[in-house]
């Protein structure tokens, strides 16, 4: 049986209302998957929505360790994270997060270790534990 897509991209005129009608899912369990929504009638253009429940191995991503981060990992997890930058306001994309670390990538994580108010060397946009679970990264299915 093949799954449903877990991630919807917010269009011009949706509703958390139609997004769940859409995909056969009830508003409450759109904001269950999806604590980032503090109100549920304000959603913005492009932005990630979970549209069905994580599965295998929790919620959240667990911290993949600081040398996980660097130019030759492509992997969705990265993608996530900066799909999660994107909606902290932290984002320093040009055209969006994709799979592959980047120095856009480090440079709003940069800004999210910021926002969090480390400084310093705890501010480089290399993730560590502490920010990383503070970020919530949805989890990712192979």
């Amino acid at each position: 049986m093949e799954r449903a897509a877990e991630f919807y991209m917010v269009k011009r005129g949706d509703t958390l209302g139609k997004i769940a009608a859409m995909h056969r899912v009830t508003l409450d369990q759109i904001l269950e998957w999806n604590p980032q929504i503090e109100n549920p009638n304000i959603i913005h253009l492009g932005q990630r929505i979970r549209v069905a429940p994580p599965e295998m191995h929790g919620e959240y991503e667990p911290f993949p360790g600081a040398d996980f981060f660097q130019s030759s990992v492509t992997s969705p997890v990265i993608e996530a994270m900066g799909y999660r930058l994107v909606e902290e306001g932290c984002s320093v994309y040009a055209d969006g997060p994709d799979s592959q670390w980047s120095e856009a990538d480090r440079k709003s994580y940069a800004n999210w270790q910021r926002k969090l108010g480390f400084k310093g060397q705890d501010a480089d946009g290399t993730p560590g534990r502490k920010s990383w679970e503070r970020l919530r990264v949805p989890a990712v299915y192979g």
